[in-house]
């Protein structure tokens, strides 16, 4: 575990595996990087704002919830997107294939099932209301 957190702040050890390999590929994987981790600045922004802006709704401390899953979202976002970003890194210049995830998956799964949620909520308070 120490270590994969070490590569993510170390780029010379990063540089000291493998090849250098065209700098077109790293480039890519930091565009991916940046992307992932613009997700994770949204879902941050999202929680933020859910919490300041949101009215008080029907269920009880469901805008705290939203604020909260959407701020720890945020979170693990970001955390993964350094991580896959090394991993690839090192894959790249190793010449191994890259690193498979799950967590695009789970991501969009997670993303979805809030999102139903939400809609729940929202109808369930517009019958109460």
């Amino acid at each position: 575990m120490m270590q994969m957190i070490r590569n993510w702040f170390d780029p010379q050890e990063l540089r000291s595996v493998g090849s250098t390999p065209d700098y077109r590929f790293s480039l890519a994987n930091e565009r991916t990087f940046l992307a992932w981790l613009r997700t994770g600045l949204a879902l941050i922004a999202g929680g933020l704002a859910a919490a300041q802006f949101l009215p008080n709704l029907a269920l009880v401390h469901l805008r705290e919830a939203i604020a909260v899953a959407l701020l720890l979202l945020g979170g693990v976002v970001a955390i993964r997107a350094v991580d896959h970003w090394a991993r690839t890194e090192r894959a790249i210049r190793l010449g191994e294939e890259l690193p498979a995830s799950r967590f695009p998956a789970v991501l969009a799964l997670i993303v979805g099932l809030g999102a139903l949620s939400l809609v729940v909520a929202v109808l369930a308070g517009a019958i109460s209301g």
